[in-house]
């Protein structure tokens, strides 16, 4: 056989081998691992190797071939683009899809209710309990200088700018990345034409914040917002303290639930009772209807509430009514 002819016929071989190479490949790409729609739960740490990943996948049982998985991701440049995370992969999956999934970062979400009126303790709590990051972790972030300057909040930590709303965040999320997307749903809310109506009612952000945060805790009605937010801001323009219980329970530490009187005298940043005007800061992440309350208040000319231990409350313009009030719905109980 001729030089030539060798060549051309060691070029078709390989051809040849490297076409069935190539099919092989493909055909394992696109055939499911399984038949059934069983599914596993894989963590990918970050930091984490291919060799790594591909070991974990096999033990899970999505991947039978581990060879044929590093050539495809090595073919596709992938071995170095799956991201870190949790991942939901159904053993029917082909391996062409689980390295897709990888590779964009398709991972679980899991979700987490911010009631409204919650505090920043208490988110932390929900966001431990949801297996997320820990309260510690969180609360560090929460009074962390460095992110609240950078963030643009006032005051001292990020209490009433985490808004309530119901989230999803993968596993292994930074307790920053999860304020930074609680305070960006807060400013999705407070528009700069709610920042606008603020400053014309002579308030800051924070001070409007503050006060929806006091009439998130006073009241669970959506009704009786307005009303409560009438009351509170007819008596800052009187110079009346505003009296809030909510306020003081705030500024007592490890509280039992039981509010004295001598918790109503005791001298706090907190307390209403002692102090004038608002407190330093919001007492809680306040919800939409309760900054529309403040920003647009109902025009009764209320100074008082009083409980009517049915979840409303009454509301009386002057003392002498009030006391009245106090002594039907109080006193004779």
């Amino acid at each position: 056989m001729k030089p030539a002819r060798i060549i051309l016929f060691v070029v078709l071989v390989l051809c040849l081998a490297a076409g069935a190479a190539a099919l092989t490949l493909y055909r394992y790409a696109t055939t499911p691992t399984q038949t059934s729609e069983t599914s596993a739960v894989v963590w990918i740490k970050p930091g984490q190797s291919f060799s790594e990943t591909v070991a974990q996948l096999q033990k899970a049982g999505l991947v039978r071939h581990p060879k044929r998985f590093r050539w495809l991701a090595y073919l596709k440049g992938d071995e170095r683009r799956i991201r870190a995370g949790e991942y939901v992969l159904r053993g029917s999956m082909s391996p062409g899809a689980i390295l897709n999934a990888l590779v964009r970062g398709e991972t679980l979400l899991h979700k987490v209710v911010v009631p409204e009126g919650s505090t920043v303790f208490e988110i932390g709590q929900v966001l431990e309990s949801a297996g997320l990051v820990s309260e510690e972790a969180f609360l560090q972030a929460a009074f962390d200088p460095g992110l609240i300057k950078a963030l643009g909040i006032e005051g001292n930590t990020f209490e009433g700018y985490l808004f309530p709303e119901t989230y999803h965040y993968p596993k292994g999320v930074a307790a920053e990345q999860i304020i930074k997307k609680m305070v960006a749903h807060f400013r999705s809310v407070f528009t700069p034409a709610r920042a606008a109506r603020a400053h014309a009612m002579g308030f800051t952000t924070h001070q409007v914040v503050t006060l929806a945060s006091i009439v998130e805790k006073e009241t669970a009605k959506p009704e009786e917002r307005p009303l409560i937010a009438a009351v509170f801001l007819n008596r800052l323009k009187r110079r009346m303290r505003l009296e809030s219980d909510p306020t003081v329970i705030y500024g007592i530490k490890d509280f039992d639930g039981n509010l004295t009187r001598k918790h109503l005298k005791t001298m706090s940043p907190y307390n209403t009772y002692r102090i004038k005007g608002l407190p330093p800061g919001p007492i809680a992440n306040p919800g939409r209807a309760s900054i529309e309350a403040v920003l647009y208040p109902s025009e009764e000319p209320y100074l008082y509430f009083v409980s009517k231990n049915d979840g409303s409350h009454h509301f009386s313009p002057t003392l002498r009514e009030h006391n009245r009030m106090v002594r039907k719905y109080q006193l004779r109980r």
